[in-house]
């Protein structure tokens, strides 16, 4: 690594914030990017969120780690009553205990993590938190999650590498399968899920934090990986995550977008700016 050369970034990325509605009536699915891997799912009865990240930094107490080259496309005094916020491990480009405490401070979500999670969630006060393995399902309001394996890590420190478990999520609801994969690299969990819950009407793949990858590809995937891990799962669409925003490796920020739209089929993998938002009814 020390003869690794990164990219450059642009320090601060003008956005145009979005409101999105309280809730959705319709029987459709608006999906909006956040940031990151935060994602907004919002359905008829039913505000799911993902790994929410709205701090300034991703690391010890807002005061290190990677800096934001963008701001949340939804300002947080803007998001509409979130009934479960889901977890996929303990990064802290994922799991920001700053956002969590300010959306347990506002009640009505229920905090869905990995094995070994919860402890560190109850410490801050953040609650109820309900742990899943992999293959286990809970019911929240309007859908039901279930665990997915994952190929990644976990660690917050220097000496608990892989003492609490990371995952992927698949959301399960009237409107259809909604797949989050989180952080992990491409292999061969794709194909279980596609086979254990059939091809999901939309897939939250990562595209980011990729370089070198000799170092990153155990880990995290690259557009080309995603386009590949598209193309198994069968997903009608995918929404490209875990890019833009923060530079957690060698390639630029916005380096995984561009070679995304060089190589995915443009009418099925969508590339999404913070704040944006794509709408999906019933029927498509």
């Amino acid at each position: 690594m020390l003869t690794s050369r990164a990219e450059s970034s642009p320090k601060n990325v003008p956005i145009a914030p979005s409101i999105p509605p309280a809730s959705v009536d319709s029987p459709s699915l608006l999906v909006t990017l956040v940031n990151h891997s935060t994602v907004l799912l919002q359905q008829p009865g039913s505000n799911i969120l993902t790994d929410p990240v709205w701090s300034a930094r991703c690391g010890p107490f807002g005061l290190a780690g990677p800096r934001r080259h963008r701001l949340p496309g939804v300002e947080f005094d803007r998001l509409p009553p979130i009934h479960a916020v889901l977890l996929s491990h303990n990064h802290y480009d994922h799991l920001d205990l700053t956002t969590l405490r300010r959306l347990a401070a506002r009640g009505g979500s229920q905090f869905v993590v990995p094995l070994g999670v919860a402890r560190l969630l109850e410490s801050q006060g953040v609650g109820p938190v309900r742990e899943l393995d992999w293959g286990d399902s809970l019911d929240v309001p309007g859908a039901t999650v279930h665990a997915v394996p994952a190929l990644h890590f976990s660690a917050r420190g220097l000496f608990d590498r892989n003492r609490t478990l990371w995952c992927g999520y698949l959301v399960e609801s009237a409107f259809g399968k909604i797949y989050f994969a989180a952080d992990t690299g491409f292999g061969p969990h794709f194909a279980w899920i596609r086979e254990r819950f059939g091809a999901p009407r939309v897939a939250l793949l990562p595209i980011g934090a990729y370089e070198p990858r000799w170092f990153m590809s155990p880990i995290h995937m690259n557009p080309e990986d995603a386009v590949e891990a598209h193309r198994i799962l069968g997903a009608s669409t995918s929404i490209a995550i875990h890019h833009g925003t923060f530079q957690l490796s060698d390639e630029a920020i916005d380096t995984p977008r561009r070679r995304l739209l060089a190589c995915a089929p443009a009418d099925s993998f969508l590339t999404l700016d913070n704040g944006q938002f794509a709408r999906f009814d019933s029927r498509s």
